[in-house]
């Protein structure tokens, strides 16, 4: 099942011919292939179209710049933030519009235009890749262009793991939350952010997004993790009740049964358009090599068509993730926008998860006719002791004192026929679970910005005083608004402090 399952979604995978675009050179970009003549790229060229083509989202890949900037090192990325500067200055001084550029590592969000520019300029980092552990296996650098993939089988093979995504194929830049920075800031300098150093930016930068600079590396802390446990379980639809009860007994907030090397669970209800399936996918990780830990007993019990946990290495684990969404497909449409990720956040009550599923289940009716539609929903938990664990960040999350469920929706489908019912309907879904646990009192406003569509405002989530405090650093670090102004993608803080 899985395998058939994992192939039809692969099947759909499209190649990107399209016949590139010849832009006229600005006086911006040929500034910048004459300062960096090994690596700016013109289209069509060979680097260029590999560039483009590297995009995970189609819709990222059918966004074309008018070239495209790979710096070899840090400071070939500080000569390129100098220059864009330089050109913002003079532009907006003179009352015009600054020319707009992006910022990619992975490339990996779905969302166009997060990572790509029409007829601008994009900074490619896929290049400052390096993982270096520490001579102590305490932590690890990494550079922003690795993907959690580089940075696993680095340390699979010091018998480590760091904290990060479960997604192998996911670069680093737009993911990592926690560790120590370094960055390039809005006026070329680099600088490093810490606990210690310019310690408001790394708060900031723990959740503002790209508003304050283009971080070059990370440095994160190591543990021990030869292998861990984990995989799928794969079940049929009419489980759901079940894994919804699941899923809440094991989100309840108990710091005398909480186990910290518990990771997840991960639980998705799909709809199979092609097939007319309903299935349960959840993803259990435990970071020791430990079969069925007493944690997940509530979903061991639940009978299942397959599974794929066992001991393995954490990069196995991620690699298993990353092959369930393929590259090259085209995600979910919102108002005229290619868009994966739509999310809310409620507290773990049961009555609230129900209705949850029931809202989703009333999509699947709305769309059934909808060709090549896969429709998911995901719950995620977060727990108040998670919160604990962490380092400060920007999120507002810290008073929370209730456990937490992100609640997640993707979508594929093939017919732009289709984009207006797609949109209307997952809309409403999202609404009508907003407008049930505002009734329940068991709403937050708490939004995962990197779960966010275009239309969402996770800033507004994070509470008043956390955004003005982002708003604050923004100022301080880049005073003129190079990255909120011109530097496209990502979500923006406001200049005049009251947005």
């Amino acid at each position: 099942m899985f395998f058939f399952f994992h192939r039809m979604r692969s099947s759909q995978v499209q190649s990107n011919n399209q016949d590139f675009p010849r832009f006229e050179r600005s006086v911006l970009s040929e500034v910048l292939a004459e300062m960096l003549p090994d690596s700016v790229f013109f289209g069509p060229d060979s680097d260029f179209i590999e560039s483009i083509n590297s995009y995970w989202a189609m819709q990222e890949r059918e966004i074309v710049p008018q070239c495209i900037v790979r710096p070899r090192n840090v400071q070939e990325l500080a000569t390129t933030i100098t220059i864009l500067k330089r050109d913002y200055d003079t532009r907006t001084q003179s009352g015009g519009t600054p020319m707009l550029f992006a910022v990619r590592s992975g490339g990996h969000s779905p969302m166009p235009g997060s990572a790509n520019t029409h007829d601008g300029i994009v900074i490619d980092l896929r290049l400052l890749n390096e993982v270096i552990p520490s001579e102590d296996n305490l932590s690890v650098n990494f550079g922003t262009g690795a993907r959690r993939s580089d940075v696993y089988k680095a340390l699979d093979e010091k018998g480590l793991a760091v904290a990060g995504g479960r997604n192998s194929d996911v670069g680093v830049g737009g993911l990592t939350l926690g560790g120590n920075y370094e960055i390039v800031l809005a006026n070329g300098t680099v600088t490093t952010a810490s606990e210690s150093t310019n310690a408001g930016l790394w708060r900031a930068l723990k959740g503002g997004s790209n508003n304050f600079g283009v971080v070059t590396s990370f440095v994160a802390r190591t543990f021990p993790s030869k292998t861990v446990w984990g995989g799928f379980l794969y079940m049929w639809g009419s489980k759901a009740d079940q894994m919804v009860r699941a899923f809440y007994e094991y989100t309840q907030d108990n710091p005398g049964t909480y186990d910290e090397y518990a990771a997840g669970p991960l639980v998705c209800f799909t709809y199979v358009q092609k097939l007319g399936l309903s299935l349960i996918a959840t993803y259990l990780v435990y970071t020791k090599p430990e079969s069925w830990p007493t944690c997940f007993d509530g979903f061991r019990s639940i009978g299942r068509l397959w599974s794929t946990v066992k001991e393995r290495s954490l990069t196995s684990a991620t690699n298993e993730v990353a092959s369930s969404s393929p590259p090259g497909l085209r995600y979910g449409s919102l108002f005229d926008l290619t868009q994966l990720f739509i999310t809310t956040t409620v507290k773990n009550d049961l009555v609230t998860l129900k209705e949850a599923h029931a809202a989703y289940r009333r999509g699947v009716l709305a769309m059934r006719l909808v060709k090549g539609m896969v429709w998911t929903l995901i719950l995620q938990p977060l727990l108040p002791v998670m919160v604990r664990k962490g380092q400060a960040d920007s999120q507002g999350l810290a008073g929370r004192t209730e456990s937490l469920v992100i609640i997640l929706f993707t979508i594929v489908w093939e017919r732009k026929t289709d984009d207006d019912l797609v949109q209307r309907t997952t809309r409403k879904v999202i609404n009508d679970i907003d407008e049930f646990a505002a009734t329940q009192g068991t709403a937050d406003p708490y939004r995962y910005l990197n779960d966010c569509a275009i239309w969402q405002s996770p800033f507004d989530g994070y509470g008043a005083e956390s955004k003005r405090f982002l708003q604050q650093i923004s100022k301080v670090y880049d005073p003129d608004g190079l990255f909120q102004r011109a530097c496209s993608g990502g979500f923006k803080l406001g200049m005049d402090g009251s947005d």
